[in-house]
């Protein structure tokens, strides 16, 4: 079936980069659809990853607070018990609720929501782009009232035109080759965050964001982790003293790390799991319930017949764009994970919506250099900027300001001290290179560091500031001060 209709702009994927562009477009002016084939809205983001993972974070810290710092503060408890599916179901309530606004904001917007798999069939004869969606089983829904098409015809398969079509279908789990997934001993992150009981034995492939995550999710909740991580570091990508620092911080917590080691294979003994691995001093066996590969993320482009209409890809299977994110088809856009750079959700979503704004000739931009990096461990971690190691290999000079949040008095009052602020500043300019974060509510405090950087601010500019006392943003202050050696607190 073919709809008469010729949509301004077809976005392909409701996620974190595709939702978001929707509803810009249609803010615009656009007569937008989207097309999804998963059954809710919101894309690995909200529905197996960021959101769900957050809940687990949340609630296991409440946890393990109970358990281990009640009794610091003077609250006399019993032993907390684990409820586990309780706890699985409130983390289910999260992403209902937020899956099911994503839908009312379509809904409040007038955006055509189309469930199934596209396929880009290329221009047809009037150089609209043509977008044949297959039926798939698992319908979405919307709100009352909302508008929503379902592939059908014959063949099960609509045939939709569009001005312009954004690709934003995000990424899936990177399988290790040594250890293909089986949905039950060994699992993406999507199986990690539905463990129906906690596992005795997790180990996890990978050091990164979501293995640390991940492995301090099911910690606090009781389990042995063990992380195994090929190179000599965890988060490689972030600065090296907070990296450290956190290493520290999680093996303190009961975590075990095995860094500069390769898994070489899994086999199944029932439920259970018997990990191969090699550490550079010859070849062992460890047996667990589970093994969570956890080593990046690939573009998700498998089915949308990309190189077949003149899209092309780069050695990493991205999709090749401009720098107003248009493919090499033309009329054909994409964002988010498809595309080079950090593969984060907040990341797509400012590109889904600087691209629709460039579509009708806005200036808008993506300040590529101050997207900030949060690891949402107990301490947070969070970047933005250069990290020291980057400076020292471009020569370029700077100075460091640092200070501890045990000199800070709101974190001694939350009993939490464990952690630093880290600002780098040019020696010559004082201008703000890059702020790291290690402690608590990092993932908040970092907002400030990325408003100073995209407005070319300094170290003397945060150091003037006035900052509320007692709050933990005081000692982003006191480590700008410091980059002068002027910190009142140190």
């Amino acid at each position: 079936m073919s709809e008469d209709i010729l949509y301004d702009l077809i976005v392909i994927g409701a996620g974190p980069g595709g939702y978001v562009a929707a509803i810009r477009g249609a803010q615009l002016g656009m007569k937008v659809a989207v097309v999804e084939r998963r059954a809710t809205l919101g894309g690995v983001c909200l529905n197996e990853g960021c959101i769900p993972s957050k809940a687990l974070l949340d609630s296991s810290e409440l946890f393990a607070l109970a358990r281990d710092k009640f009794a610091l503060h003077g609250i006399a408890i019993e032993q907390p018990g684990l409820d586990l599916a309780t706890m699985q179901r409130r983390k289910d309530d999260v992403v209902k609720r937020l899956t099911d606004g994503i839908a009312y904001l379509f809904k409040k917007s007038g955006i055509t929501l189309v469930s199934g798999s596209a396929v880009l069939n290329g221009p047809d004869a009037e150089g609209s782009q043509q977008v044949a969606v297959k039926k798939v089983t698992g319908q979405l829904t919307l709100p009352e009232g909302g508008k929503q098409t379902e592939a059908d015809g014959s063949a099960g398969i609509t045939l939709l035109r569009t001005k312009r079509v954004l690709l934003a279908t995000g990424s899936e789990a990177a399988a290790l080759p040594a250890a293909p997934f089986d949905g039950q001993v060994v699992v993406s992150a999507r199986e990690a965050l539905s463990f129906d009981a906690v596992p005795e034995h997790l180990i996890i492939a990978g050091g990164g964001y979501i293995g640390l995550e991940i492995g301090s999710i099911w910690r606090r909740l009781g389990a042995r982790v063990t992380i195994m991580e090929m190179l000599p570091t965890i988060l490689p990508t972030m600065d090296q003293q907070v990296a450290d620092a956190l290493y520290r911080s999680l093996r303190k917590q009961g975590i075990q790390f095995k860094l500069g080691t390769r898994i070489t294979g899994v086999r199944r003994i029932g439920a259970k799991g018997i990990v191969q691995f090699n550490d550079g001093s010859g070849s062992e066996e460890v047996d667990c319930d589970r093994v969570l590969i956890a080593v990046g993320r690939r573009p998700l482009t498998d089915g949308l017949n990309l190189e077949e209409v003149g899209i092309g890809l780069d050695e990493k299977g991205r999709v090749r764009i401009d720098a107003n994110y248009r493919t090499t088809l033309a009329g054909v856009y994409a964002v988010g994970d498809l595309v080079a750079g950090p593969m984060l959700a907040h990341k797509a979503s400012e590109e889904g919506v600087v691209c629709v704004e460039r579509m009708v000739g806005q200036h808008s931009m993506v300040e590529y250099d101050f997207i900030p990096g949060v690891c949402y461990t107990w301490p947070e971690a969070a970047s933005v900027g250069q990290t020291e190691e980057q400076l020292k290999e471009s020569g370029i000079a700077y100075k460091t300001g640092r200070f501890n949040f045990s000199a800070l008095g709101r974190a001694r009052c939350m009993d939490e001290t464990e952690g630093f602020v880290k600002i780098l500043a040019h020696a010559e300019t004082d201008r703000v290179l890059g702020v790291h974060i290690i402690g608590p509510r990092s993932s908040d405090l970092i907002a400030e560091a990325v408003a100073v950087m995209s407005f070319e601010g300094t170290a003397r500019d945060i150091a003037l500031t006035c900052h509320a006392h007692p709050t933990l943003s005081e000692a982003i202050k006191e480590a700008a001060l410091d980059v002068h050696k002027e910190a009142i607190h140190a």
